[in-house]
């Protein structure tokens, strides 16, 4: 997703279109891997000093729930990255760098017919590992 797609969603829900706002889509949409609150605000100091905790969070927050983000638990914490929305895929996700690659097999056909008798609304496969630049350095 790009900054003006995730804009547009966010007016269309009837919300705010901040500077604010779009200096984080902007930082997601740069990064384009997991990343935590704190790292958006540091990002975000330069040109908004003394930026809260609070606002990145209730931002993130609005950003998820409208679809515009996904999130995952690493290490303890929520990050968070730009939402992918060109097709069905899952991620495998870098402990280290937070850097995602895309994993375009789908395991869920198999996974149901080991589950036959539930109602499967929604998945979301995570792997999760070392990226080979991250083993090299």
């Amino acid at each position: 997703m790009k900054t003006e797609e995730a804009i547009n969603i966010i007016k269309e829900h009837g919300h705010k279109y901040t500077n604010k706002r779009r200096e984080m889509l902007d930082i997601f949409v740069a990064e384009d891997k997991y990343i935590n609150a704190k790292h958006i605000q540091q990002s975000m100091d330069k040109n908004y000093p003394g930026i809260s905790f609070d606002t990145i969070y209730r931002n993130l927050h609005l950003f998820k729930s409208l679809g515009i983000v996904e999130g995952t638990e690493m290490d303890g914490e929520m990050k968070f990255r730009i939402a992918c929305k060109d097709h069905h895929h899952h991620h495998f996700i870098c402990e280290s760098c937070g850097d995602t690659k895309v994993i375009d097999f789908c395991p869920i056909e198999e996974v149901k017919k080991y589950l036959p008798e539930v109602a499967i609304h929604t998945h979301k496969l995570e792997v999760y590992g070392v990226c080979e630049s991250c083993q090299q350095a």
